[in-house]
């Protein structure tokens, strides 16, 4: 046994390294935004369970309430990547929406394409329009937001004019696939455990590996990186194959879950993905954030949608209130900068 004083000065006897660990891991969980992120949103699950069960309760709703923010999921984790290298990508409900027409059109012309496949297939799409992306954001050193939104025009209008004012119906594609969208594995959705396994090996990738954690030196300060001999351009363009990837992802996952696809899908949902990460604690100038976090916000924001009118809130409202979340977020992060800052100023005159 070792004798050791916490930070408050309190003597506690412990085996040695325990208190520091364990210290260590509470002070982390309490200052994490996504715990925080992750309180608020089981507050709106526990206000609209109590204003209406089945919402829970029930088999229906327990379904919906993790099937519904499926792919938000897979979109606001690619976003994630992007936003860490202090980029953007508003073109991914564009490619999105390509990809599930892409995935109609295949399983109309080959009925008997494995889903297997037509998953492969939808993220390569996705990966090919994220590297075009990535290169001309990386290497024509244009603004991401720039770029991104003329290729959300530019994906949009191929859609359009491939897609006209037609529909795929889900007579029109193989039940196999479709059964994805109900398929459950003691009742959680095969489409959510899809996208959760996603998110945890983004996740993971970030945090552990040699180039994900270059994501966030290249994000907090590009000019740096570069002198500390960091592959920017590369991990830029990487970055944004990921996004595209998961978007193309995402579009598969929404011919599944709906059974119907038309030019319209995935309009707008790109701000959703982008308000998502901001909200679950990924910072908008770059630098730091997680993809558990950001799947945390799109799971609060897909929740205030379904869960507000429950308790008599109006759409204004609850427009209102994810604008508010929005800049809460971007506040609290600003904040918390100025106050490293002035950290690193005091323990530089210090030493």
């Amino acid at each position: 046994m070792t004798h050791t004083t916490t930070d408050e000065g309190t003597a506690l006897l412990l085996e040695p390294s325990a208190l520091p660990a364990r210290t260590r891991l509470l002070k982390t969980l309490l200052r994490s935004r996504e715990l925080s992120v992750a309180i608020v949103l089981l507050i709106v699950v526990a206000a609209a369970a109590i204003k209406s069960p089945d919402f829970v309760v029930s088999s229906d709703g327990w379904r919906d309430l993790l099937l519904t923010p499926t792919i938000l999921l897979l979109l606001a984790a690619g976003q994630t990547v992007v936003i860490i290298t202090r980029n953007v990508d508003l073109s991914v409900g564009s490619i999105l929406g390509l990809s599930a027409w892409l995935t109609g059109e295949l399983f109309m012309a080959h009925p008997g394409l494995p889903p297997v496949l037509a998953f492969v297939i939808g993220s390569a799409a996705g990966a090919g329009l994220g590297l075009i992306n990535g290169v001309v954001v990386a290497y024509g050193k244009v603004p991401a937001l720039v770029i991104t939104l003329g290729t959300q025009y530019i994906f949009r209008g191929i859609v359009l004019t491939w897609a006209g004012s037609s529909l795929i119906s889900a007579s029109q594609m193989p039940d196999r696939f479709l059964k994805l969208g109900t398929a459950q594995i003691f009742t959680i959705p095969v489409l959510f455990i899809i996208a959760m396994v996603i998110v945890v090996a983004v996740g993971y990738y970030l945090q552990t590996a040699r180039s994900g954690r270059e994501l966030y030196a290249v994000g907090s300060d590009p000019e740096a990186a570069v002198l500390y001999g960091l592959p920017v351009n590369r991990r830029v363009v990487g970055a944004f194959i990921l996004s595209g990837a998961l978007a193309g992802l995402a579009g598969v996952v929404f011919a599944a879950r709906y059974g119907t696809v038309n030019s319209s899908a995935g309009t707008g949902i790109e701000f959703q993905a982008v308000a998502a990460a901001v909200v679950g604690g990924v910072a908008i100038f770059g630098g730091s954030g997680t993809a558990w976090g950001a799947a945390i916000g799109a799971g609060l924001l897909m929740t205030i949608n379904s869960a507000l009118p429950m308790v008599g809130i109006s759409d204004f409202w609850q427009q209102a209130l994810v604008g508010a979340l929005i800049i809460a977020a971007i506040v609290l992060d600003r904040v918390l900068a100025a106050r490293q800052a002035r950290k690193l100023i005091e323990a530089r005159d210090e030493s």
